[in-house]
């Protein structure tokens, strides 16, 4: 995979803190969406996912490892 192509969020990391909903909101909210990938840091493919919320595609980010991802389009 690389910066461009399209993905879909297939899994959510199991350990994010049960006690920040808003976290959990936004990682269950991308859940089975497509995204664009913008950047790489390391191993984690940077997603801007706002649209998904109704808002700015830039307004919200979330970072996943590929074996969250599917491919979709490149």
């Amino acid at each position: 995979m690389k910066v461009g192509d399209r993905v879909a969020v297939v899994k959510i990391p199991e350990d994010l803190p049960e006690d920040n909903k808003s976290l959990l909101r936004l990682f269950n909210g991308c859940l089975g969406k497509e995204f664009v990938i913008a950047a790489f840091d390391g191993d984690l493919a940077e997603l801007h996912v706002g649209e998904a919320f109704g808002d700015a595609k830039e307004k919200h980010r979330i970072w996943l490892p590929l074996n969250y991802l599917k491919l979709v389009r490149a």
